[in-house]
Formats: C-alpha cells, sequence, structure tokens
C-alpha cells in the first residue's frame, strides 16, 4: 500500500470547492491523466454516485470506476476507485479560514494481481503527480481565465469548406474539449430565464444549470410539458424549486403577456437565454398571420430581449468570497442560432414567407441569420450598460427537431451527430463562466469565437442590416392587432 497526502489552500469558499471536487466529470478539466469522465446513471452527485474515469500512462490508457462512499456537502469526500491492477480510496477534506478554504486530500492505493513491485517503483511518480495535480487544483479553482480566442486548429478549420463543416460534428466536440480551461463556477444566486427548456438542448441545457445552482425560470408551451420537465429536472438533480411561466412564443400576444407578467413582478436576471425553435416543412400562418418560422425563431426572441433589457442586472454570486468580491459580473444574452445560416444571405424579403417557393430549411436560416445579425447590433448598443451579447452554434445535434424535420440528413450523419448534452455545453459555459462574460457580440462553437460568415460568404447588404428592426417592429405591431 502507498499513502499519499497532500494540502492546499485556495480563494474560494468551501461550498464552491466542494460541489466542483464531488463531480468526478470536472477531473478532464485540470487532471492531465485523466483522458474522460463520465457518470453512470441519473440521479444527482451524492453518496453511492459511480463515475467511469479513463486514466492514461503514456502510450497506455485504462478504466477506473470510481463511487463515492462519504458525502458530507462543504466537509468531507470518500471515493472508491478499481483498476484492473489496484484499488484506490481517495479521501478529501474541506475548511474555511477566512477568504480561504483548506482542502486536504489523502490518496491510498492498493496493488492487485501481484502488482506491488511495480507499485513500489511507481511511488515517486505518483508523489510527482501529485504535486502538479495539486497546482492544477489552485489554478482551476482560483485563477481568472482570459477572453476566449479561436485556436489556430479553428482558424484553419473555417479555411476550409468540409474541415469547417467537420467541427459541427462530435469531432469537433471531442477534439475542442482537449483546449478548454476549467469552469469551477457556481451559479448560486443567479437568474436565469430559458426558453424552449422541455426538450433536447434546452433541457440538456437546464439539467447542467439547475446542477450548477441557478434559479432557473423555463419557458414552455403547456403545464403538462412544464409538469414532464419539472420531473426530469428533479430527478437528474434534486432541484425541485424550478420556476416556470407558460407561453406559446409562436404567438405575439402570448409573448406580450410574458413579457407584462415578468415586468410587472420585476422578475430580474442575470442571463435571458433565447433558444426555443423548431423547423417547420410546412408553410403555415399563425392566427396572427405570421408565417411560423418567423414568429416564432426571430419575433418572440427579438421582443423577449428588447422588452426585458430592464429586467437583466448584474450581480455577484453569494458563495463568491470577499477575494473575488470586486468582480462585477455582466447581465448576458445567449441567442442560439445555427449552422444552417451559414448557406443564407439575410433578405428581408425572405422573413414572414408566403408559401410560394417556401422551403422550411431556409425560412429557418434566414431567421437565425437575422438573429445572428441582432446579436451585434445588441452588443454595440448595449456596451456601456454591462450586458454582454452573444450566440452560439450548438453543432449538428440529434435534437428532437433533427428527428422529425430533417430525417434524411440525420440518417446521413447519424453516426456523427452530437448528444443533446454536447449541444448545450457551450450554452451551459455562455451562462456558467466569467470568462464568456469578457465578450460580446460573437459566435460561439465549442466555447470558442467563429466566424458569422463561413468563407467571407453571405454578408448581407447595408440596407437589409438597417432595415431589420422597422420590418419586425412592424410585424410584430401588426400582429398583436389581429
Amino acid at each position: 500500500m502507498i499513502s499519499i497526502s497532500r494540502s492546499i489552500n485556495v480563494s474560494r469558499s468551501c461550498h464552491d470547492c466542494f460541489y466542483y471536487l464531488s463531480d468526478l466529470r470536472k477531473l478532464v478539466e485540470w487532471d492531465g491523466q485523466v483522458k474522460s469522465a463520465a457518470k453512470i446513471g441519473g440521479g444527482p452527485v451524492g453518496r453511492g454516485s459511480a463515475f467511469k474515469v479513463t486514466l492514461s500512462a503514456g502510450w497506455f490508457s485504462y478504466p477506473m470506476t470510481y463511487v463515492i462512499t462519504h458525502y458530507t456537502p462543504t466537509k468531507k469526500i470518500v471515493l472508491e476507485g478499481r483498476s484492473p491492477f489496484f484499488t484506490v480510496k481517495d479521501t478529501i477534506e474541506f475548511s474555511e479560514h477566512g477568504d480561504t478554504t483548506h482542502i486536504s486530500y489523502q490518496m491510498s492505493v492498493y496493488p492487485k494481481l501481484g502488482f506491488n513491485t511495480l507499485l513500489n517503483r511507481s511511488e515517486e511518480n505518483l508523489n510527482h503527480h501529485a504535486d502538479q495535480l495539486m497546482k492544477s487544483l489552485v489554478s482551476a479553482l482560483q485563477d481568472m481565465a482570459p477572453e476566449a480566442s479561436l485556436s489556430s486548429r479553428n482558424a484553419k478549420a473555417d479555411r476550409v469548406s468540409w474541415r469547417a463543416l467537420r467541427c459541427f460534428t462530435r469531432h469537433g466536440y471531442v477534439t475542442g474539449q482537449r483546449d478548454w480551461l476549467p469552469m469551477s463556477e457556481r451559479l448560486e444566486g443567479r437568474r436565469i430565464l430559458l426558453t424552449g427548456a422541455n426538450s433536447g438542448i434546452g433541457l440538456a441545457a437546464a439539467i447542467d444549470l439547475a446542477a450548477a445552482g441557478a434559479e432557473l425560470t423555463l419557458v414552455v408551451r403547456s403545464q403538462q410539458k412544464a409538469d414532464q420537465t419539472a420531473a426530469t429536472i428533479k430527478a437528474e438533480t434534486g432541484r425541485s424549486d424550478i420556476s416556470f411561466e407558460l407561453a406559446d412564443l409562436s404567438v405575439m400576444s402570448d409573448t406580450e403577456a410574458l413579457v407584462e407578467r415578468l415586468t410587472n413582478a420585476n422578475r430580474t436576471f442575470d442571463v435571458l437565454i433565447n433558444n426555443a425553435g423548431a423547423l417547420f416543412n410546412e408553410h403555415s400562418y399563425t392566427k396572427e398571420g405570421l408565417e411560423q418560422s418567423y414568429a416564432l425563431l426571430l419575433l418572440s426572441p427579438w421582443r423577449l430581449t428588447e422588452a426585458l433589457k430592464p429586467l437583466l442586472v448584474p450581480s455577484q454570486c453569494p458563495s463568491e468570497t470577499s477575494a473575488e468580491s470586486d468582480f462585477q459580473d455582466k447581465a448576458r444574452v445567449i441567442n442560439v442560432v445555427s449552422g444552417g445560416m451559414y448557406a443564407e444571405r439575410l433578405n428581408l424579403k425572405r422573413l414572414n414567407m408566403s408559401s410560394d417557393g417556401y422551403r422550411g430549411a431556409r425560412a429557418y436560416a434566414q431567421c437565425k441569420r437575422a438573429l445572428s445579425v441582432m446579436t451585434e447590433i445588441w452588443a454595440e448598443r448595449w456596451k456601456n450598460d454591462s450586458i454582454v451579447v452573444n450566440a452560439m452554434h450548438p453543432g449538428w445535434s440529434d435534437t428532437p427537431g433533427v428527428q422529425k424535420s430533417l430525417p434524411l440528413f440525420r440518417k446521413i450523419t447519424r453516426l456523427v451527430l452530437r448528444s443533446h448534452k454536447e449541444g448545450a455545453d457551450t450554452i451551459v459555459w455562455m451562462a456558467q463562466s466569467r470568462q464568456a462574460s469578457l465578450s460580446s457580440g460573437k459566435l460561439f462553437l465549442d466555447r470558442e469565437p467563429r466566424s458569422t460568415y463561413l468563407l467571407g460568404n453571405n454578408v448581407e447588404k447595408a440596407e437589409a442590416r438597417e432595415g431589420l428592426e422597422a420590418k419586425m417592429a412592424a410585424d410584430f405591431a401588426s400582429a398583436l392587432k389581429r
């Protein structure tokens, strides 16, 4: 048996440190030997939670299964791990001292199958690794990340069509993940309004944001969807305090009523996430005379963002220590767009399309292109208002919308599509990480700012950009009169 002990002091609360370290999926962020880490089974992290971790030792990789055997929030975690070669017991204890947290770590390694001699020879390497691990953990918990930038790898990919499209697949997500900086921030005290939260990447984002402690208000179309969503989030996170607002965002009177409810209640928010969407293959008008893609994908997020601006108030997390309290976070608007917009140049005549020549994919892409343009306009207009506005592209994800509306595309790309969680990752990062608050007016894919126009194509004409808001305002007002 080999026993190793280390301790560190970090300028973070016990609360933040405990919840970061108890979720072993975060190991990939700060342990260089961890290639992948996944939770086994559903439910919130706690006593009995199991994780599958893949470790690398030079050219050789091997799996380990960890189980949390002791779990006292903000105080103590005990983990037991098993591999083909050894078992391990990790004990991590936390104590708060003023503005810092003391973390003590003890690892006991027990060899199996006659690996005693090999393990004893590795004791020096284990001690060296423990030293490096503590340095990485200190950095993950307290270092401020710089503004996100485009990697040289993706800058090169953006210059070639097939490489750029490859970034949309799961390959792009897995490759990009290797370069991500740690995200140890918690969201207790942060109020987030998220639309389209009952399925797909919206639900995946809601689950992760709830697990991070956010105060969520989710916009869904019906009480049935609210009940189903609440049950799913509770099963995954243990949270039963999620708020819901009912609204059909393809109906402008519903959108306006939602605005009035939130405004009258003075429901302030730190983050607004415009995610609700659908791709409609068949042309249809809403009861207010609007083409349904235009109403849902563009007019409602435009109206919500404009009308709720007074409610977007930057705040500080209650869990922040005084060492962090001088950091004033900014309120955030996150607009979910699509790679489909790369194929379209903004054309005001193609918004609110008639049935003549209608194609669902084009209508969808036009609206997403317009929302991307509005992201840049809002970012410039509100740059002195402590509000950052960014867009994100989730890549090609196997969402219910893709399954229903793009069956041929799904059949061709099924093996490379992202999961809902992978598609939602950048939404969560943009809402949770301080690094994301350093940028505004950008389009993100896999936590990196990317070009809004692939290969420089399909840049809109100045008159289309300048006339966009006037068109939306007139169409919204007309819809409310019907």
